[in-house]
């Protein structure tokens, strides 16, 4: 794990919130391609720019951290958002998990508060929406493009400057490499969309972990105490049916430190970004064994296809 000073970690942490405005917990409606309407509704959410952002000198290249030049205790009441340079890849859509950048500084006393995303584990995408203040930050942007962006203060908060670089847009669905069937595992079939159905396999639940990796990403492995973000799809082997899946709530989730049931929890660590996950997991490593809460998974074995799609490291002060 990484260390940090804790308050370098805090001050990017808020700015990132800000940046965001809870974008993480926005969750699109659906997963499927963005409407035309939809883009163009996040092209006029777009913050304007203004005299204090067109005002921000950056020197440094794109996807690295930069410095910025700026005049102090200038006064603005509104999220100013300028394009220092204009990338050349796909705009950004509504309801897209955004990969982006920034680098921090107070506008009151000129002070770097940090930086976050330029390493590849560093921070996990957010959503952007037209009714998000990420949306009006990012807008719709191309991939590649480098922002300057004026954020009003707070009661609690000085206003700030950010150097924001887009980077990318995180596919909703696993895209690693496709694995060989393990015997005597359920069997996988995936729709057009990437959601997954689940066959189960005849004969008695097994009473270990089981896990299977189905296809193989290249990124970034999970560890311990990590936030990952990613799609499940739940089934109940004694039943066949989906009890839960991220796929009929709209969206991929990720919680803090991914604090899942153990069986859930194995599975994650040490499998890489990019891959899906097969994993049967025994009631001692699900919700316990049947009478021993009134959970209603309690007792059960259960099933999980688990599509991870990006991974947050833990951070240690």
């Amino acid at each position: 794990m990484r260390i940090r000073s804790l308050s370098i970690l805090s001050a990017v942490a808020v700015a990132t919130l800000l940046l965001a405005g809870c974008s993480g917990s926005t969750t699109p409606e659906s997963t499927s391609t963005p409407s035309a309407e939809a883009s163009a509704d996040l092209c006029s959410a777009t913050a304007a720019s203004g005299a204090v952002s067109d005002s921000i000198t950056v020197e440094g290249n794109f996807g690295e951290v930069s410095t910025a030049t700026f005049e102090l205790n200038q006064t603005f009441d509104a999220i100013q958002r300028t394009v220092v340079t204009e990338g050349d890849g796909d705009e950004i859509a509504d309801g897209d998990y955004v990969r982006y950048a920034l680098s921090a500084f107070d506008a009151t006393t000129g002070e770097r508060l940090g930086d976050a995303g330029y390493a590849e584990d560093d921070m996990l995408p957010n959503a952007v929406t037209a009714d998000s203040a990420l949306g009006q930050i990012l807008g719709c942007a191309t991939i590649g493009t480098r922002l300057a962006v004026a954020l009003p203060g707070s009661d609690s908060s000085n206003p700030a400057f950010y150097i924001v670089d887009v980077l990318g847009v995180t596919p909703l669905t696993a895209w690693g490499e496709d694995q060989p069937a393990v015997e005597g595992m359920p069997e996988v079939t995936l729709a057009d969309d990437g959601q997954p159905s689940v066959t189960l396999p005849d004969g008695d639940a097994p009473t270990e972990l089981k896990i299977a990796v189905l296809k193989q990403g290249d990124g970034p492995a999970v560890t311990a105490g990590d936030t990952t973000l990613l799609q499940y799809y739940g089934v109940d082997w004694d039943t066949g049916d989906s009890f839960d899946s991220s796929w009929a709530n709209g969206a991929p989730i990720s919680i803090d430190g991914n604090t899942y049931v153990e069986g859930f929890v194995q599975a994650l660590e040490g499998q890489k970004v990019g891959s899906q996950i097969l994993v049967v997991i025994p009631p001692a490593l699900g919700y316990g064994e049947a009478g021993s809460s009134d959970h209603e998974l309690a007792g059960k074995t259960l099933v999980f296809v688990i599509d991870i799609l990006a991974n947050q490291k833990a951070v240690t002060q």
